[in-house]
C-alpha cells in the first residue's frame, strides 16, 4: 500500500478508519457466487482478519512504537542547535519516516514508501532546521560575545585601576624626588659658601704656619728690645740714662 505524507501531530483520519472497517466488513459478508468454485469462494475466508490493534494509527504513535521495538534504522540525521532532522528506515516494510524534532521532541513526522520522496523531505527538513536554529545560534553567539565583552571590561577595569595606582605612586615619588632635589640644591649652595669660608680660613692658617716655620728656620739670633716698665714710666728711664751718660765726664 502506497502511504501518503502525513504531517507530524495529525493522526490518520477517523473517517478513513471507519471507511476501511466498513469495506472490510462488507467484503467478509458478501456470499460466494454460485458460478464460483468452492475453492475460490472459500479464499476470502482464509484471509486473516485485521485486529483492532493493527488498524492504522497516528503516524506519531506509530513512530514511537517502532522506535521502542527497535524496528527502525537511522540513515541520516542533521543537527542545528536544538533542532534536528532524521531519516529513518523500516526495513520490514521498506518504509521511511522523515522526522523534524526540537529539543529532542518530535515535531513533525512524515511517512512514505518512496526513497526519493524521503530524501527530498529530509533535505527540506534539514534546511528548515538551519533556518530555525539561526535565531538560537545568533542568540547563543551574541550571549557568548556579551559574556566575553563583560569579562574583558572587568579585566581592563582592573588593568586601569592598576595603571592609575602606578601613576599615582609615580607622581608621589616625583614630588618627593623634586622636594629632595630642591633641598639638595639648597644644601649644596650652603655647603659651597661654607667651603669658601673654610678654604679662606685654611689659607690664612697655612700662611701663618709658613711664617712661623720660616722664623723657626732662621739661624740668626734676634733679641727683642726690653719694653719699658709701666710703673716707672719714661722719665725714670731717661734719668738713668742721663746719669749713666754723665759719669765718665765726672771721672775725668
Amino acid at each position: 500500500m502506497n502511504r501518503s505524507a502525513i504531517s507530524l501531530g495529525k493522526p490518520a483520519s477517523t473517517a478513513l478508519v471507519l471507511v476501511a472497517c466498513a469495506l472490510l466488513g462488507a467484503c467478509a459478508s458478501v456470499p460466494p457466487s454460485p458460478a464460483t468454485p468452492a475453492s475460490t469462494a472459500a479464499a476470502p475466508t482464509e484471509k486473516r482478519s485485521v485486529a483492532p490493534s493493527e488498524l492504522p494509527s497516528g503516524t506519531m504513535e506509530t513512530l514511537h512504537e517502532l522506535i521502542d521495538s527497535h524496528q527502525l534504522t537511522e540513515l541520516r540525521t542533521t543537527y542545528n542547535g536544538t533542532y534536528g532532522a532524521s531519516l529513518l528506515f523500516q526495513s520490514e516494510k521498506l518504509g521511511y519516516f522523515v522526522v523534524l524534532f526540537h529539543a529532542k521532541e518530535f515535531w513533525r513526522v512524515i511517512q512514505t514508501d518512496s526513497y526519493d520522496n524521503a530524501e527530498s523531505l529530509y533535505r527540506t527538513f534539514a534546511e528548515q532546521t538551519q533556518s530555525l536554529a539561526k535565531v538560537d545560534l545568533d542568540a547563543l553567539r551574541l550571549q557568548a560575545q556579551k559574556a566575553y565583552a563583560e569579562r574583558m571590561v572587568a579585566l581592563n577595569e582592573q588593568r586601569l585601576q592598576a595603571l592609575q595606582h602606578d601613576l599615582t605612586y609615580q607622581q608621589q615619588q616625583a614630588r618627593l624626588v623634586a622636594a629632595q632635589q630642591a633641598q639638595a640644591k639648597q644644601q649644596t649652595a650652603t655647603l659651597s659658601d661654607d667651603l669658601r669660608t673654610t678654604s679662606s680660613r685654611l689659607d690664612a692658617v697655612k700662611q701663618h704656619i709658613q711664617l712661623l716655620e720660616a722664623q723657626q728656620k732662621n739661624p740668626s739670633l734676634e733679641i727683642p728690645p726690653v719694653a719699658p716698665d709701666p710703673g716707672t714710666g719714661g722719665v725714670a728711664a731717661t734719668a738713668t740714662s742721663s746719669s749713666t751718660a754723665a759719669a765718665p765726664g765726672a771721672t775725668n
